[in-house]
């Protein structure tokens, strides 16, 4: 089931100094965890910045004894170990420079859906209640993945409400598979692993759920997605730093706006305020700019509802057609897509607006309707 690579894997990132970016260049310039292991200690001046001191843990035979009790405990749990440099993440949070060396995982995981982080505050109030069942009534015919810190408040609405309308849902933990916290959360976290979701952690099974670690897995939670809905949340509440974290990613990141005198509405007021979140109008525009693919039901297979027909010319088809295939494209793609120049697909967006079968959105995006 694991491999030597996994072995030393673990020994070099427990490893003291190791960090996630340090054994990611250890990894490419040796090509493998058990070179980097066999051979940093000799040959450290390969490594750019890297001194006595970086590497001075590595080989420790201590590590290397723990990294095999680590697999017998994963072996005894059905616990899988992804490893990036091996393309073993979720290919969106493989591209962020700090992402997690080792992510251990528990469940299924569906690479191909959609995802779409929602968090926020452990003090969810009845707004933010409303505001996710409404959400997840919304989109109760869409394929998509949610993704949470499985805390309680708002985290554990979302996993509740995916549950309760089958949507699958991933729940990022912030310490090791030996435990689980908060222990309120235990049979919603098996329930998550019976209806065919996930849980991921990039803790092994000795860290424990200290405080330090949730800011660090709110990365995980703002990597894995391309978009971040933030519910409810204090000023300096830790979903600041998943929306933050969702920021340097280049990802969209949603607010619920709130009253400005509601504590648990000023951190989403004043991310907006900050422009690093855009404002929540309503559930069904947030969906619309999320992307997601509603598909016909039968009934309206059945019995169609009469529409005028509006007929497209040449140009317009072309470019409704390829925006339809791939939403949210951006001008450029677009553009080499279709081979047109920008400035002849412009005025063509703007027909397709007018005829209300385009929306655009920041940064020059583009989505059929």
């Amino acid at each position: 089931m694991y491999s030597e690579e996994h072995l030393y894997s673990i020994a070099l990132r427990e490893s003291s100094l190791i960090g996630d970016i340090n054994f990611h260049k250890l990894v490419r310039t040796f090509g493998s965890a058990k070179s980097a292991w066999e051979n940093a200690r000799k040959e450290y001046k390969k490594l750019d910045g890297f001194g006595k001191k970086i590497i001075s843990d590595i080989e420790n035979p201590e590590h290397l004894t723990f990294a095999e009790q680590e697999l017998k405990f994963c072996e005894r749990n059905n616990i899988i170990i992804n490893l990036r440099h091996r393309n073993n993440l979720p290919s969106l949070l493989n591209e962020c420079d700090d992402a997690p060396a080792i992510l251990y995982q528990k469940g299924t995981f569906d690479a191909s859906r959609q995802k779409v982080s929602i968090v926020g505050t452990r003090n969810i109030t009845a707004y933010g209640k409303q505001f996710i069942h409404d959400f997840f009534e919304e989109t109760a015919s869409c394929h998509f993945t949610s993704v949470s810190g499985l805390a309680l408040g708002v985290d554990k609405e979302v996993h509740e409400q995916s549950l309760h309308h089958q949507v699958a849902t991933i729940g990022v933990l912030a310490h090791g598979f030996h435990t689980l916290y908060p222990s309120k959360n235990k049979k919603l976290a098996e329930k998550i692993l019976e209806e065919g979701g996930a849980l991921f952690t990039e803790f092994n099974s000795s860290r424990k759920p200290d405080r330090e670690n949730f800011i660090q897995r709110n990365r995980i939670v703002a990597g894995i997605s391309p978009a971040t809905v933030v519910v409810e949340t204090a000023f300096g509440g830790g979903s600041i730093s998943t929306a933050t974290y969702a920021n340097v990613y280049n990802r969209e990141v949603y607010a619920l706006p709130g009253r400005i005198t509601d504590k648990q509405s000023q951190g989403c007021n004043h991310l907006i305020f900050q422009h690093k979140a855009s404002a929540i109008s309503t559930v069904k525009d947030l969906v619309d700019q999320l992307g997601f693919h509603k598909p016909k039901s039968k009934t309206e297979e059945l019995f169609p509802y009469s529409e005028v027909a509006v007929q497209f010319t040449g140009n317009q088809k072309i470019v409704f057609d390829a925006i339809f295939e791939n939403p949210n494209i951006s001008l450029d793609d677009l553009a080499d897509k279709i081979s047109l120049s920008s400035h002849k697909i412009l005025p063509v967006i703007l027909e397709l607006e007018l005829l209300g079968k385009l929306k655009s959105f920041s940064g020059r995006q583009f989505l059929a309707i």
